[in-house]
């Protein structure tokens, strides 16, 4: 499977005649992609009625991926965190079997530490029952080390445009799971992708899921709007190469 979406689901205005129909921008957003990112919980919590809302305006086969909250990313730094890890799976566990992956993005600062990363991973995995994909942006996540620790425990380490880091810009840890974020190059939220880089970009897509990975490609360069034309002109590539991608789905 292949899932292509935007971080958040906002349109705008000169796109919206390509996501026709009435009701929300999420409604809309649910049909024509398959996923979309929800960041929004890395800055604040949300009720547990909102992440229901949001789960019955989408078709069945569509999927949400979550960014943990920053609380425990960076002010407790994925330490001594269990009470606010109860609270965000509760608050997402109402999006049901619509919840895809939970997104953990580390701040630049925060070096690998085994015991550490293994610890809260699996916490992490055993409140929520969700994928986990790891946007680690120190260097010390990408020498083989981590990878082999992650790839152990089941948790994918997110492919990110531009990389922070050698090595970042391809999956890595467990392979099941391909999580590509799209944040904008040269121009981190604000460049638009051009052809060429699309192009490829749905090339390395697809050979990730012939290889059997379930893969998310998120575009979170949302800064200028580009995110929602370069998920729908990457859902046109997708097609093409791979057959296998979500949707358009039948509502649910």
């Amino acid at each position: 499977m292949i899932r292509i979406g935007t971080a958040g689901w906002s349109i705008r205005a000169d796109l919206a005649d390509r996501f026709p129909g009435n009701g929300t921008h999420l409604q809309r957003h649910a049909r024509r992609l398959g996923a979309a990112e929800i960041n929004s919980s890395f800055y604040r919590p949300h009720r547990r009625s909102t992440y229901e809302r949001w789960a019955e305006g989408v078709p069945d086969g569509f999927r949400f991926s979550v960014k943990a909250p920053k609380a425990i990313t960076h002010e407790h730094r994925l330490e001594g965190c269990g009470a606010l890890i109860d609270r965000f799976a509760h608050e997402i566990a109402g999006l049901g079997p619509k919840l895809g992956v939970v997104l953990v993005q580390l701040p630049p600062s925060l070096r690998f530490d085994e015991a550490v990363a293994t610890g809260f991973f699996q916490d992490l995995h055993a409140r929520t029952g969700a994928a986990i994909a790891c946007e680690p942006r120190h260097a010390s996540w990408f020498d083989g080390t981590a990878d082999r620790a992650l790839a152990a425990i089941q948790i994918a380490r997110v492919a990110a445009d531009p990389p922070p880091a050698a090595g970042a810009d391809s999956p890595g840890g467990w392979a099941g799971l391909a999580y590509y974020r799209m944040h904008g190059s040269p121009r981190i939220y604000w460049s638009d992708y051009e052809e060429p880089a699309l192009e490829a970009l749905a090339a390395d897509l697809a050979a990730r899921e012939r290889r059997g990975a379930d893969v998310w490609c998120i575009f979170d360069n949302t800064a200028a709007g580009h995110a929602a034309h370069n998920a729908l002109r990457m859902m046109d590539l997708s097609r093409k190469k791979q057959p296998c991608v979500s949707p358009p789905a039948a509502t649910g």
